[in-house]
């Protein structure tokens, strides 16, 4: 499901310091719909090395970064991939060594399956009180709703339509940041939306 937190838990492991000190090189590729081997092998390119030259080729991109990665450690995190194809897949890793390590996010299972995962990791709706939390932060800037108690209700009251969905906390939130007027969060309560 979307705003589940794929790819925020994603980029909290890619940036995370002691990621920096297991690997010479980590590169960071938004796939979506679009997953074209050629057009990833020159993202992740290009991320090592801004001089490079943009290639059509994919076997010369696959060489270049084989060559680019040999002997060292390399992080690759290809976020919101949707495309199916075990063929696909099998291509596009081609040129990475034992020393890569692959962080895939994506909705579907059956991609996983085919990145052939050493874990899988589901991830579940939030909590009540953590959407609320979450909420709160981009709301009140504050992790609850105790300095706020004319917000409390009305707040309970959105985050449960949110049904765990820490992007909609996050989101709707930053939207009633400078929002200090009560009849404005009754409006986004009662918004169809």
């Amino acid at each position: 499901m979307g705003g589940m937190g794929k790819t925020t838990l994603a980029q909290l492991v890619y940036n995370d310091p002691s990621i920096k000190e297991s690997f010479d090189h980590k590169s960071w590729v938004c796939v979506a719909d679009d997953f074209d081997a050629v057009n990833i092998t020159q993202t992740i390119l290009r991320s090592l090395d801004a001089d490079s030259r943009d290639e059509n080729d994919l076997n010369l991109l696959q060489v270049k970064l084989k060559e680019k990665l040999s002997g060292k450690r390399f992080l690759l995190v290809l976020d919101d991939i949707w495309n199916e194809s075990y063929s696909d897949w099998t291509i596009l890793r081609a040129p990475f060594a034992a020393g890569t390590k692959i962080i895939v996010t994506t909705r579907l299972e059956k991609v996983s399956s085919n990145v052939d995962p050493v874990k899988a990791f589901y991830l579940d709706k939030l909590s009540h009180h953590d959407c609320l939390s979450i909420f709160a932060q981009h709301a009140l800037k504050a992790r609850s709703f105790a300095g706020h108690l004319q917000f409390k209700e009305i707040g309970e009251n959105i985050v449960r339509r949110f049904n765990g969905l820490p992007l909609a906390a996050k989101a709707i939130g930053s939207l009633l940041r400078t929002v200090q007027d009560h009849s404005e969060w009754e409006n986004v309560y009662e918004n169809e939306i």
